[in-house]
């Protein structure tokens, strides 16, 4: 029979392949394994650091927003105030314009009619007065016509109320 010497197992030579695995293995590990590790573990650190520094500035951004939110809504309601109080007065003012030139015509029309009145008074008086005047110029002329006095009594009377049912 023939021998298998090209498929025969040789313990030594898996022993020294088992020991070069090792070796290699353990270069390996000290000499790319090691700084690959804290390169990574630096880059790692850096992105982490990246993270937290922009998850604070939107943070940051969101307390500015919320802060600038209450300030807009602030001012939108002491606009709000100041625009209702602004046209509150200008209500009240007109209201007072109104009721002051309400009383200024009230005071104009009732000087108006005591006028009027005293003006009509004077007016009366002075028909009496040219009544008098013509009753006495009348009464000469019937006197010099000699009528009785009851005639000229009748006379008078009749011409007062004429003159009183002008007015």
């Amino acid at each position: 029979m023939q021998t298998l010497d090209v498929i025969s197992v040789n313990l030594w030579q898996i022993l020294i392949s088992l020991a070069n695995l090792f070796i290699l293995f353990l270069g390996v590990k000290k000499f790319l394994f090691k700084p690959i590790k804290s390169v990574l573990d630096k880059r790692q650190s850096e992105i982490d650091e990246r993270y937290a520094s922009a998850e604070i500035a939107e943070n940051e951004a969101n307390l500015s927003r919320k802060e600038w939110e209450e300030k807009l809504s602030g001012a939108q309601m002491e606009a709000d105030t100041i625009l209702n109080n602004a046209t509150e007065n200008a209500r009240y003012r007109g209201e007072q314009i109104v009721l002051k030139a309400e009383k200024e015509a009230d005071g104009i029309i009732r000087t108006a009619k005591t006028e009027a009145e005293l003006e009509k008074k004077k007016a009366a008086l002075e028909i009496k007065k040219e009544i008098v005047e013509v009753s006495g110029a009348l009464a000469e002329k019937m006197l010099e016509r000699e009528i009785k006095t009851e005639d000229h009594r009748e006379l008078i009377d009749s011409f007062i109320e004429k003159i009183g049912d002008m007015q």
